[in-house]
């Protein structure tokens, strides 16, 4: 199928199958990690998947005395996934080390099910507790971008505790927000409240995908998930390897906002103190 014709038969579909690949990232083994992301990808796309989402920092972790080496390796990395989106017509999204001058940002990239990057949000809310500020530099912007299935809205990981980045997305037209992160399992509990209530309180598909396994002393939480707008979870995986997917309704999503019209009955003027 041409790339237009893929574009305008999502464009028109009322529903479509979202996929999370959720794996251990190994620290600064970027082929290992390349490895588990492709291998949940190909299960993902044989599926007739329409959008899969990789973990956060998912090529090397966060090996953050050598960040600008593995930047340097993010452009071919993206190639790659350009290759097997186009193979499958799926889009996929997940962050990646970017390098700009001087700066490292953690940056997630969209890529379009014809190949191309519609998208990259470069991580706004750097975690102090693991000192990410000293070795990334912050992103300035909330982006939505228009892919072949619609509007997405993009965050990552400690984004998540920040109610009025989802909200601007929303106001901005995304009905699913995509979240990528490494959250580990000491609180993740807080991940899986946050999820459905970044769902619930702006009333659009969440998909998050998380990472599992163990770092040092830390151990990450899996539970990756697709939240419905109503917070049904449509899917969640356990703390193991895996790739999961469901079908995201958009009528229901239409149906939810009618009936109980929260965006439309905001009163932004009388929150104001």
């Amino acid at each position: 199928m041409k790339s237009q014709d893929y574009q305008d038969t999502m464009k028109n579909k009322k529903s479509f199958n979202a996929g999370i690949v959720q794996f251990d990232v190994k620290l600064g083994d970027v082929e290992s990690n390349i490895k588990s992301a492709l291998d949940g990808l190909h299960i993902l796309g044989t599926g007739n998947v329409d959008i899969a989402v990789l973990p956060e920092m998912w090529s090397c972790g966060f090996d953050n005395q050598k960040l600008s080496v593995y930047a340097e390796k993010t452009p071919v990395i993206i190639d790659r996934l350009s290759e097997i989106a186009s193979r499958y017509n799926m889009i996929i999204a997940g962050s990646l080390p970017e390098s700009s001058g001087e700066n490292i940002f953690n940056t997630m990239y969209v890529v379009d099910g014809n190949g191309s990057i519609v998208g990259s949000y470069r991580k706004i809310h750097l975690f102090s507790l693991t000192e990410e500020n000293r070795y990334f530099c912050a992103g300035t912007k909330a982006v939505v971008c228009e892919t072949s299935i619609g509007t997405m809205g993009l965050m990552i990981c400690y984004d998540l505790r920040f109610p009025e980045l989802c909200r601007s997305l929303t106001l901005s037209n995304a009905l699913v927000v995509i979240v990528s992160a490494q959250w580990p399992d000491s609180r993740i509990i807080h991940w899986d409240l946050l999820t459905r209530v970044r769902a619930i309180e702006n009333q659009i598909f969440i998909i998050a995908a998380n990472r599992c396994g163990k770092e040092g002393n830390i151990k990450y939480g899996g539970h990756s998930q697709i939240v419905s707008p109503t917070g049904d979870i449509l899917a969640m995986a356990k703390n193991r390897e895996c790739a999961l997917n469901a079908e995201l309704d958009l009528y229901e999503l239409s149906e939810f906002r009618n009936k109980i019209p929260c965006l439309k009955e905001r009163v932004p003027c009388a929150y104001v103190l």
